[in-house]
């Protein structure tokens, strides 16, 4: 799964900037051009625009059009045009959801006589700190226990054995039908996890659950009924938020999951098309399972690949976003970095490994764009990448040029891209919260901020599926922080380790800093504050990236044992 496709389009509020220098001369000449264009002989609107370009004259003999001007700007425009193209792709989620908002059912059609037997599967690995709130609330779900079976699908190397294993003990002896399954190695981690579940299952319809979920107690039972349908093979549910207000960070990864889970779902499902189980707060019918070939480790998003895989065989996917399920957001930049990557190099594998069969299979042309949109859109980090090393020069070769480009050009690529990102989540929160949706709009610079900060990271992920370099599925630690101002009991222990990502995020934020002095030096004020969000993006990752463990140490008052974090567990961005 994706959280921030087409961030590309934050480099275009600099892109807009550049020429507003020039934009000052139009609007002082516009009152007098606009009634020309009603009371002038020559009323056409060609000759109208000709007339304007002809007389903006202000750096006539000045400005001549070179090589190296092309090979800058020609590029540059090119990578704009190609975000501005997902930017796009956004507001046509945002149509396709109103449009087709009758095809949403939240009630099943039918109901079993006779409820199914069902399988929960708890796939964890050294989740020691959160394992008893996920089996409590688990078994704690409204079922016939005689038609449940739980699994507790265990791959730790650490202590969560123990721990694990006395909880399950515990629960079973109180008469849950619950059970401990460990693997002594990780032969496909969560996908070969739950391949090896299925192998001794019972049920006919298989539940799973994440470490950092808490479904409440009537879940089973809102989702288990709309597979009296016999065509359905998944159900997904909305995930929603333990933690949202613990921090800016949390708040922001909040509303990146609220955008995905209310519009680029809801759209989807609505107008008919593809989309995907996202790993977890799902339930599938184990022949959906079967007919699409199971579950497989050759990509990190295995969940999304299964989805393509199963509904190319025939099987319909619903998704239901009054069904709840709660979960810990991450708390930390280095975890919240390697979910991302992890997340967008899954897409881009599955990409190459699926859409050659999509493109061949019978279904519609829209919905085989729509997968391409939905399983490429993280190829606009490493676009994101070429437009800021290509920004500065461009801004050097535009600087005496007129507005007129501006208007045609730096305006309609920067409403189709960036615009498009804050009509996209501040639409979805509009939705979840009609009352305190407007506050959305405090959040959306930082928003893009962190978009802009994730390019490094998730750039060498994309470039890893493309290379076809292999990886270990890295999860996501959780600490059970739920308030503000609350301890990461967890962070000592489960803390990703740094590699080369947050320094190279602190040089580019210098480079960006360099272009704001340069704006300065020319008078272009304000392109400055468009510029000032990849200062604070790449800031604030890179530094909260090296930081966060100081921090810790100086709340704690201590030093972090190291030696505490087992060494299988891999290591992060």
């Amino acid at each position: 799964m994706s959280l921030i496709p087409g961030f590309g389009g934050s480099a275009l509020f600099a892109a807009f900037a550049i020429s507003t220098n020039s934009a000052a001369r139009l609007c002082a000449a516009l009152p007098q051009r606009v009634a020309g264009l009603f009371f002038a002989p020559q009323n056409g609107l060609v000759h109208y625009f000709k007339t304007m370009e002809a007389t903006d004259q202000t750096f006539k003999g000045l400005y001549h059009w070179n090589f190296f001007d092309a090979s800058m700007l020609i590029p540059y425009f090119g990578v704009m045009i190609l975000l501005s193209i997902y930017g796009m792709h956004r507001y046509t989620l945002c149509y396709r959801y109103y449009k087709f908002r009758k095809n949403y059912n939240p009630e099943p059609p039918r109901r079993f006589d006779n409820l199914p037997r069902v399988t929960v599967q708890l796939p964890i690995f050294n989740e020691q700190f959160v394992i008893d709130r996920l089996i409590e609330a688990v078994c704690a779900m409204e079922y016939p226990r005689e038609k449940l079976e739980i699994q507790v699908l265990d791959d730790s190397t650490d202590e969560t054995q123990e721990v694990a294993a006395g909880i399950v003990a515990r629960y079973a002896a109180l008469g849950h039908p619950i059970v401990y399954i460990h693997r002594t190695n990780r032969q496909g981690f969560k996908a070969g996890a739950l391949a090896n579940g299925l192998t001794m299952t019972k049920g006919e319809f298989v539940a799973i659950f994440d470490a950092d979920f808490v479904p409440p107690p009537d879940w089973l039972m809102r989702v288990i009924h709309h597979f009296a349908e016999p065509e359905i093979g998944m159900v997904q549910t909305r995930w929603t938020h333990l933690n949202r207000g613990y921090s800016m960070l949390t708040e922001i990864e909040a509303i990146l999951l609220d955008g995905h889970f209310v519009l680029e779902h809801g759209a989807r499902v609505r107008s008919g098309e593809y989309f995907n189980f996202n790993g977890t707060a799902g339930m599938w019918r184990l022949q959906a399972i079967l007919d699409g070939g199971g579950w497989q480790h050759d990509t990190l998003t295995e969940d999304t690949d299964l989805s393509y895989r199963a509904q190319m065989a025939g099987w319909k996917f619903k998704y239901l976003p009054d069904v709840e399920c709660p979960a810990e957001l991450p708390i930390e930049m280095t975890a919240f970095k390697t979910q991302q990557a992890r997340w967008a190099k899954g897409l881009i594998q599955v990409s190459i490994k699926i859409l050659p069969t999509v493109w061949r299979s019978k279904t519609t042309l829209r919905n085989k764009t729509e997968a391409f949109y939905h399983l490429t859109a993280n190829m606009s980090y490493p676009l994101m990448v070429i437009m800021s090393a290509f920004l500065m020069p461009a801004m050097i070769c535009r600087f005496y040029q007129g507005w007129f480009q501006m208007l045609f050009i730096d305006f309609p690529l920067f409403a189709a891209s960036t615009f498009s990102i804050a009509v996209f989540y501040v639409e979805s929160q509009r939705i979840l919260f009609p009352k305190t949706w407007k506050r959305t709009f405090l959040y959306l610079p930082f928003l893009m901020a962190i978009g802009i900060g994730l390019t490094v990271t998730n750039t060498k992920a994309v470039m890893e599926a493309i290379f076809g370099v292999k990886s270990a599925f890295a999860r996501t630690p959780k600490y059970r922080v739920a308030k503000k101002g609350e301890k990461s009991v967890g962070a000592k222990k489960y803390r990703k380790r740094l590699l080369i990502a947050p320094w190279i995020e602190l040089l580019l934020g210098a480079y960006f800093l360099l272009a704001i002095l340069y704006t300065f030096s020319n008078q272009n004020y304000v392109t400055a504050p468009f510029l000032i969000l990849f200062v604070i993006g790449y800031w604030y990752t890179g530094l909260m990236s090296l930081l966060q463990g100081s921090f810790e140490r100086w709340r704690t008052g201590g030093a972090i044992n190291e030696e505490a974090s087992p060494k299988p567990f891999p290591v992060g961005v």
